[in-house]
């Protein structure tokens, strides 16, 4: 609806009035989890040859290699035909195809893109492929439960589950065991999780904790050790500081498809809608603009915002705020507890769309 909306202190502004996220409670229904486990609109165009490897990280040109002989070799494997037990069955595999594949690096090295590369590059019908993160496949088994998820991915060529957590023991138990009926059926494997930042150079932290916790299925991965630092401030500028209320709410009038929402009761809100329908919650946004950000009050409220920020990411929704810096959201306690990797995550993530709002303050 448009009107001619007075924001304090200025003369009225004739715009659209933005969306609020507190006011949307969308509802997904089980067919569509499914159906949107592909990659998501920001890894729409990736693949091999764009992307582009650090000459002084050989560790990124070799992911490459491997991965593309990991692509074509699926090639000659069908869940449902005779090449079912041709990757899995307990003969050594050739060096060139291994029969599953876990990329262990840090932050914004890229794994994610790499992942997305090889689901486009699979020869197979997306309706035989699936990506997601660890968490939406969750949400997948909650929704349709543990044996319709095992009948619905086991016809598939390839599951590629990206941000694999490994701090949950209950979501990593039940995962290992979802993963184990669908090597049985044929299913090729890829996954990738996180080094954190000051586990870098300790040689394979990540993949020695994936092994551990998925320990019946070690057999069928592959570790792949990507190094590098972050892309995502790679010669760029750091994230810009917040801006003030005033502009916040000005740039959410201005823009079409924003939304407009204090930060407090965004969080209030995220608490009442279940994350697998965070996703739905960001459709159709062109920008997200939030004010009065301050630090997350308890853990269970940053987990909730750790999905949300994800979802933000994958979209490629820029995120305009007032109030603190997104570095400064999560507390020293929760940045050094069991749960850190998720939040270096979103901190990295947010200050990126933090960059791409920018162009949404009038200079």
């Amino acid at each position: 609806m448009s009107s001619s909306t007075a924001v304090p202190g200025q003369s009225p502004i004739a715009e659209t009035a933005p969306l609020s996220l507190c006011a949307l409670e969308p509802r997904v229904p089980a067919d569509r989890l499914v159906a949107e486990m592909v990659p998501p609109p920001r890894f729409d165009s990736v693949r091999f040859d764009t992307y582009d490897p650090d000459p002084n990280q050989p560790s990124q040109t070799r992911a490459v290699e491997v991965l593309s002989g990991f692509a074509a070799g699926l090639g000659g494997a069908h869940a449902s035909g005779s090449g079912k037990r041709k990757w899995f069955s307990r003969k050594p595999a050739a060096p060139s195809a291994p029969l599953g594949v876990y990329l262990d690096g840090g932050y914004g090295v890229g794994k994610t893109h790499l992942l997305a590369s090889l689901w486009h590059a699979t020869p197979a019908a997306p309706s035989l492929k699936a990506f997601g993160t660890f968490v939406e496949l969750t949400n997948l088994v909650g929704a349709l439960g543990f044996q319709q998820t095992v009948q619905t991915l086991s016809g598939h060529r390839l599951l590629c589950i990206d941000e694999f957590e490994l701090d949950d023991p209950g979501d990593t138990v039940l995962v290992s065991s979802l993963l184990s009926r669908l090597v049985e059926a044929g299913v090729a494997l890829a996954a990738t999780s996180n080094t954190l930042p000051g586990k870098l150079g300790e040689g394979r932290f990540a993949a020695a904790d994936f092994l551990r916790e998925i320990q019946g299925l070690s057999a069928h991965f592959r570790p792949l050790r990507i190094d590098g630092e972050d892309y995502r401030h790679r010669g760029l500028p750091e994230a810009p500081p917040p801006y003030s209320e005033e502009q916040v709410t000005r740039a959410a009038y201005a823009t079409e498809g924003a939304s407009l929402d204090d930060f407090p009761s965004l969080l209030g809100h995220l608490a009442r809608v279940h994350p697998s329908r965070y996703g739905a919650l960001t459709d159709g946004l062109r920008a997200v603009c939030l004010t009065e950000v301050q630090p997350v009050p308890d853990q269970s409220t940053a987990l909730r915002l750790v999905v949300l920020a994800d979802r933000l990411y994958d979209r490629e929704v820029p995120v305009l705020a007032s109030g603190l810096p997104f570095d400064r959201l999560f507390s020293e306690e929760m940045l050094n507890g069991g749960y850190r990797k998720k939040y270096f995550r979103a901190i990295s993530r947010l200050t990126a769309l933090a960059r791409d709002a920018k162009g949404l303050v009038a200079q």
